[in-house]
């Protein structure tokens, strides 16, 4: 027992292996300058960003700003992708929002810090490549089921609408909405209406200027222009919305500090009381945080292979796991949220010249130098306009063309998964949604596979070996895996033989695996053949199928059962059964 304890082996974890591979590889000042540039420009994208994608998660729009300071540099400096840049991400928003009604920032922070160590520990179980086992319909689905409820998010602010907090569900979200319309703002709706056009429209000019700066820029002079024309008529900013206090002293906006360390507990809940550290606590937030852990992995590999597709770059899925669960475990000490790899910025960060993981750390320092440097300005950015910025990114997410594509192409099983998964993201959860949806694929999948296996009769002419076979004999050919879908089906047609059949040979040539189903049943079928006084003879199993049956205890016996190594051998072996 000792011998066979010293021989398990945990696997080393496997820690920023992108950043030691791109200095092994020689890294020059030429590199350096390119990586800076490019984390400038993921920097500036990246602000307005993490400012929304916070409002929308239901937080005050600094937390976004930490996530990407602290988890977008941890993760760059740990994970396994040379070019993926992490913050928050459009899609978490749908796990986010209800985390924060339910239990406040504090619970937010904390959640977060729970799917950090459970990223972290599929990391280090190298669990990466099983990422790559969720169906395209179920991902396809469930991203367009998320842009809908971040667009259904979106409108309260954009029209400037007196709401209550967003219900739970997409349904009360629409009904709030609809009570809500008498009290539109029009100076909003048009601060709104202005950066949706701009950010429509500019990229037609085909400038390498990310079209939501401009257009976040001109709702803010616009707001401001109006306000002071005619004070009355003041349209929503987060200066406005949003406020921190210092010293018992209330200020507006955001505060001009970096990232501060913080007990994640120790952040309030939803009464506004520390959210504390329980048994309890840790019990009702682990399924949010499995929730989390699990779209963080998906969001992050799947970044990494387009990023891989865009700079031709190979990533290591294990290692970005790694660094994404470091990320996500250091952020909640200095106010960070859930953060993943974020598809927009990484491409950003390639098409601006990235050619390691310091280009994420600098778009990470870039953040930290705004946050500081420019708190005051930020606070001028209108509700609306950022609410117009998540709708241009709900609008990405949707892939409405794909999934066009998709319905008019795909198999008819395809499309049904496609919208049982969107339909659930939409009405229920994400969470649900991906479940079901992957149940409900792996289900068509084996029904699919069942259909290939099969059991069939072969007559003499069809094969040599079989030629001046009695009527006594009959010969079986079985095709496929035989697995819980399908091994009942095709040995339930061998006990059907006809009654003047004495023995049946069994050709598995072709069976390429057998689980306990398979061997449950071949089991009923040697009984049930032993009570007909018919002899079964079983030629072709691969040597690790011939085990296996051997493990499950159906061995060769007389006049009952026999195991040959080929068609000829099971053939002499039938004779002489047939004439015994």
């Amino acid at each position: 027992m000792m011998r066979r304890l010293q021989e398990i082996r945990i696997p080393a974890p496997q820690f920023a292996v992108a950043l030691r591979e791109s200095l092994a590889q020689g890294y020059g000042r030429d590199d350096l300058r390119a990586d800076a540039l490019a984390g400038l420009t993921v920097g500036i994208v990246a602000i307005p960003l993490a400012m929304a994608l916070a409002i929308a998660s239901g937080v005050p729009p600094q937390y976004g700003l930490y996530t990407c300071i602290v988890a977008g540099l941890v993760i760059a400096l740990s994970g396994g992708s040379r070019v993926n840049v992490s913050g928050p991400t459009a899609a978490f928003v749908v796990i986010l929002l209800p985390i924060t009604h339910a239990y406040g920032v504090g619970g937010l922070v904390v959640a977060s810090l729970m799917a950090g160590f459970i990223l972290l520990a599929m990391g280090w179980l190298r669990l990466g490549g099983l990422v790559q086992f969720i169906p395209h319909p179920v991902t396809t689905g469930f991203t367009a089921g998320i842009a809908v409820v971040i667009a259904s998010l979106q409108v309260k602010d954009l029209l400037g609408l007196e709401t209550e907090a967003a219900g739970a569900h997409f349904f009360e979200r629409l009904q709030g909405i609809i009570a809500a319309l008498p009290s539109f703002h029009g100076v909003d709706a048009a601060v709104g209406a202005l950066t949706l056009a701009l950010m429509l429209w500019w990229p037609r000019l085909k400038w390498r200027v990310p079209a939501h700066l401009p257009a976040l820029l001109a709702g803010a002079l616009f707001a401001a222009l109006v306000g002071w024309l005619l004070p009355e008529h003041q349209a929503a900013t987060v200066g406005s919305r949003f406020s921190y206090s210092i010293d018992g002293i209330l200020h507006q906006g955001i505060p001009a500090l970096p990232p501060l360390l913080v007990w994640p507990w120790e952040l309030p809940g939803a009464d506004g009381h520390a959210v504390g550290l329980s048994f309890a606590m840790i019990h009702a937030l682990i399924g949010p945080a499995l929730a989390i852990a699990m779209l963080g992995a998906i969001e992050s590999l799947l970044c990494a292979v387009v990023a891989d597709g865009l700079a031709g770059t190979k990533h290591n899925p294990n290692a970005e796991l790694v660094g994404q669960g470091l990320g996500n475990i250091i952020a909640p000490f200095f106010g960070g949220f859930a953060a993943t790899a974020a598809i927009a910025r990484t491409a950003t960060n390639v098409r601006a010249g990235a050619r390691s993981p310091i280009a994420a750390a600098v778009h990470a320092v870039v953040v930290l130098l705004a946050v500081i440097g420019f708190a005051g300005l930020l606070a001028y950015l209108p509700m609306a306009s950022l609410a117009a910025l998540l709708l241009i990114v709900a609008w990405n997410m949707s892939e409405v063309k794909h999934v066009i594509n998709t319905l008019k192409v795909a198999p008819a099983s395809d499309v049904a998964v496609l919208l049982v998964c969107f339909f659930l993201t939409v009405v229920f959860d994400m969470v649900v949604a991906v479940g079901v949806g992957v149940v409900l694929a792996a289900l068509l999948f084996m029904r699919r596979m069942a259909e290939l296996t099969g059991t069939e009769l072969v007559t003499p002419r069809e094969h040599p070996h079989l030629a001046d076979l009695p009527p006594q004999v009959a010969v079986y050919d079985i095709n496929g895996p035989l697995f819980f879908g399908a091994a009942e089906k095709a040995l339930d047609n061998l006990r059907q033989v006809s009654p003047e059949v004495r023995v049946v040979v069994i050709d598995m040539t072709d069976v390429t695996m057998m689980d306990m189903t398979a061997l449950v049943a071949f089991d009923s079928l040697v009984k049930n053949m032993r009570k007909k006084k018919v002899a079964l003879v079983i030629c072709g199993l691969l040597p690790r199928l011939a085990t296996k049956l051997a493990n499950a205890g159906i061995t060769p016996e007389e006049d009952v059962l026999s195991i040959c190594d080929n068609l000829g051998q099971a053939r002499e072996v039938a004779l002489g059964l047939a004439k015994a």
